[in-house]
């Protein structure tokens, strides 16, 4: 409705600001009642209950004039509107594809006969047609125009006529400001169908709300004051005071602190549908634009996007805040270049940003003035926000969880757009609160989860690819269960002789003290397996160790040692999966069949070894049992799928593991974790070993010196000769001085790596010296540390093994 009119040439401004209550109607296509609102019920009588479903003729004033009496005559402005179109009768036939008007009167059950306008809008978008009925009961307006300039009388349904309108070029470029998510050519579409067709266009988008933020604001005493001053006005022209509606303020309040309650509750669950923090960032965003604003950018504390903790303490103008969101509803592109997501930067003391995160309370600025918005800008080196900001209104509110500041919203609406008020701020600080919470537990999710997965990472070893005869390929998958964390582990330790010891075990239970004790297991098993006890003797140790523990230790444990020299596999197990046994002449997968033993901790229980001869590419793969145990499924079967994938042609060794895993976890979402190892067994070909026996004279390390340079250079590595004699000579000349009865044995063998081993039967490890200058001996380990690539001491069972190796220089 027109707000002004002229008199006398001088444009008068309603002094009236009160609200009038509308009728609210919707017809569908068949002529029936699909709304009806609360202001229906009282212009019209009937209920909501008796109203939906039924004609709307039954209900509405059909007729297109009031009858000519004495009492219609203070309504006389009202008689030029009787021809404004057809009556509503037709309109509600569905013959009317342009909006009417009218007024009538009727008889209401317990009231006086009410005089109504109305006006009948087709709704024009996506479904099914129907009719937007509004009406207003003209006594009503008149109380409101009591005592107010006689313009207020005429009421006019603003039907727009064919008008030559010069700026509809203007208008059509500054409808996506007042009308967010709307493109230029759209709106220049409507403002063509406007100036052409000379009516209102009211349209409906299928995906985005009506970007109009209900009026929240409206305390019962504002309401109250109006009234008060209406029927002083009335008094002081001699009119009697206006009626006044008792549940006009109950109702107002209601619809705002609903409307209030049904936003909140929408936003709530809209956000945390995660502890994702990316994707709880971009929710906690999107959740306020278009509706509550229009702009929302979002900023965290650096170390929370980090996943990392920060000192105790109010933010200061140090620290750093990360824009990880910037959701609006202007044209794509033009906020991204200008400020865009991912950027760090403080915010010095004198802006509303840093009031916020310091005081942790909402600060509203209901207009961005040029001198703040220049104030603003001028943090932004080589960029102009001045155009982005300047002229509309702004509320920035607190992310924050047990009073700590996390980050803060920067929300914005189009000048266009009503400004933020105290309710708004209200609203705000309560979204900002259910946001700032949904974030912290996604932070501390992603921090927690950060943790664990650094846990377990330091706990697993990493394993070289290549060992001395076989190449390994390892997978660890954590589960979906108590952090991503648990007892799953592989291993491979470097044994004398060129054997390497092959570790799978699994600790029985999940999270940070499974983890803990895998650690324990595994660093157990490192320490034994360097002592180069038997398979089925380093389970008993390790049975015994795991009962001294506490009697929570439970664990299955597969434990294999590859000679690839003798061409043999010899295996223990402890309750475990048994390994497949890949053959590379029929491309056969097969489990290995082996005593099954009881759990490590249970005691009492015999290990027993197996011994299997094997071929050079032979595969053996060992897991855990979280990728071969589903429930609901026989574990038979599922081990034959183990075999059968196992044995897939595969290019690479990384291939095959996952071509393990697809067969096994096609749809992802286990809940326990997964160890796999898979080991190719090359073997090592006699012409790269050359094992020599020396006698124990002191004389033999010249010798020994002297059998190096020769097979080095028929191996072509003279390049090693110097540096291999000379750590040699070390080593064989205190393992004869050590040795009792046994002669030594001195081994090379040519692989990744050129290994020299010498062997003894003392037990006594050599421990490295820091020799002084007048020292005579202890000079020996040192040039071997020094020199040599890698090396180590381990006890064998008739003695002690020390080895080095050499990185191979080709001549």
């Amino acid at each position: 409705m027109d707000r002004g009119t002229e008199r006398d040439g001088t444009a008068t401004e309603y002094a009236a600001t009160g609200r009038i209550p509308l009728a609210v109607v919707v017809v569908d296509r068949a002529g029936l009642v699909s709304h009806w609102s609360s202001g229906a019920r009282r212009l019209f009588g009937a209920t909501k209950e008796e109203a939906i479903g039924h004609p709307a003729v039954d209900l509405l004033p059909v007729s297109g004039a009031l009858p000519e009496d004495d009492d219609i005559s203070p309504y006389g402005p009202y008689g030029a509107y009787d021809d404004a179109g057809h009556d509503l009768e037709t309109s509600l036939d569905g013959r009317l594809y342009y909006p009417t008007a009218g007024r009538a009167r009727l008889t209401v059950p317990e009231r006086d006969r009410v005089d109504v306008l109305w006006w009948a809008y087709p709704l024009v978008g996506p479904g099914p047609e129907r009719l937007l009925v509004l009406g207003a009961d003209v006594g009503r307006l008149q109380q409101e125009a009591a005592g107010e300039d006689p313009g207020f009388d005429r009421v006019a349904p603003a039907f727009a006529l064919h008008t030559d309108f010069p700026g509809a070029e203007e208008l059509a470029s500054r409808l996506p400001e007042i009308l967010p998510s709307m493109s230029v050519d759209e709106s220049a579409r409507i403002v063509g169908q406007i100036l052409e067709l000379g009516y209102p266009v009211l349209e409906f988008s299928q995906n985005d709300r009506v970007p109009v933020t209900p009026d929240w604001g409206v305390p019962r005493r504002v309401e109250r004051r109006a009234r008060r001053e209406r029927a002083a006005r009335a008094a002081a022209h001699g009119l009697p005071a206006p009626a006044e509606d008792p549940d006009d303020g109950e109702d107002l309040e209601y619809v705002a602190v609903r409307e209030r309650l049904e936003f909140l509750n929408e936003v709530s669950g809209r956000i945390g549908t995660s502890l994702d923090l990316a994707q709880t960032i971009v929710e906690v965003s999107r959740a306020v634009v278009p509706r509550f604003t229009d702009v929302a950018g979002t900023y965290l504390r650096e170390q929370v996007v980090a996943g990392e903790g920060f000192p105790d303490g109010v933010p200061d103008t140090t620290t750093m805040w990360h824009r990880v969101a910037l959701e609006h509803t202007d044209e794509p592109g033009r906020w991204d270049d200008v400020v865009p997501v991912g950027e760090a930067m403080p915010f010095p003391a004198h802006t509303p940003f840093f009031q916020c995160m310091t005081t942790g309370e909402p600060v509203l600025v209901p207009r961005i003035t040029p001198e703040m918005g220049h104030a603003i800008a001028s943090q932004f080196e080589k960029r102009d926000i001045r155009p982005l900001i300047t002229g509309r209104s702004m509320l920035v509110v607190p992310l924050k969880a047990r009073n700590v500041v996390l980050g803060f919203m920067i929300l914005l609406r189009h000048p266009e757009r009503v400004e933020f008020n105290d309710m708004d701020r209200v609203t705000g600080a309560e979204l900002a609160a259910r946001a700032g919470l949904v974030l912290d537990n996604a932070r501390m999710y992603t921090y927690q989860e950060s943790v664990a997965e650094t846990l377990q990472d330091s706990m697993l070893p990493q394993i070289p690819r290549r060992m001395a005869g076989c190449d390994i390929t390892t997978r660890y998958l954590p589960g979906t269960l108590l952090g991503r964390v648990g007892g799953d582990w592989f291993d491979s330790v470097k044994l004398p002789g060129a054997r390497t010891a092959l570790v799978v075990g699994d600790v029985m239970g999940h999270g940070l003290n499974s983890a803990a004790k895998m650690g324990q297991l595994r660093t157990a098993v490192q320490t034994m397996a360097a002592l180069d006890l038997p398979p089925a003797q380093l389970l008993r140790n390790l049975d015994d160790l795991a009962q001294r523990l506490g009697d929570n230790y439970l664990a299955t444990c597969l434990y294999v040692v590859y000679d690839p020299l003798a061409g043999e596999l010899r295996l223990a197990n402890a309750g475990h999966i048994p390994p497949v046994l890949v053959r590379a002449d029929s491309g056969h997968g097969e489990l290995l069949d082996l005593p099954t033993g009881a759990p490590i901790g249970v005691g009492g229980v015999p290990f027993e070894e197996v011994r299997v001869r094997v071929e050079p590419g032979d595969r053996i793969v060992m897991c855990t049992d979280g990728l071969v145990e589903l429930r609901g499924e026989d574990i038979g079967v599922r081990l034959a799928v183990l075999c059968e994938s196992a044995a897939h042609p595969a290019a690479s060794m990384d291939e095959a593991c996952d071509t393990i895993i697809r067969a096994l976890n096609p749809r992802g979402g286990r809940k326990d974790d997964v160890a796999l190892l898979m080991a190719r067994l090359n073997g090592i070909a006699p012409a790269d070993v050359a094992v020599h026996r020396l006698a124990l004279d002191p004389a033999e390390a010249g010798r020994a010196r002297a059998l190096v340079r020769e097979q080095l250079r028929a191996w072509g590595l003279s390049r090693l000769a110097d540096t291999a004699g000379l750590l040699v000579t070390e080593l064989v000349t205190n393992a004869v001085r050590h040795s009792r009865d046994r002669p030594v044995e001195l081994r090379l063998v040519r692989g990744e790596t050129l290994l020299c081993e010498v062997d003894d039967d003392s037990h006594e490890l050599p421990t490295l010296l820091d020799a002084g200058p007048d020292d005579t001996a202890g000079r020996g380990l040192r040039v071997v540390s020094t020199l040599a690539r890698a090396w180590g001491t381990s006890r064998t069972g008739t003695g002690k093994t020390v080895w080095f190796e050499l990185t191979l220089t080709p001549r």
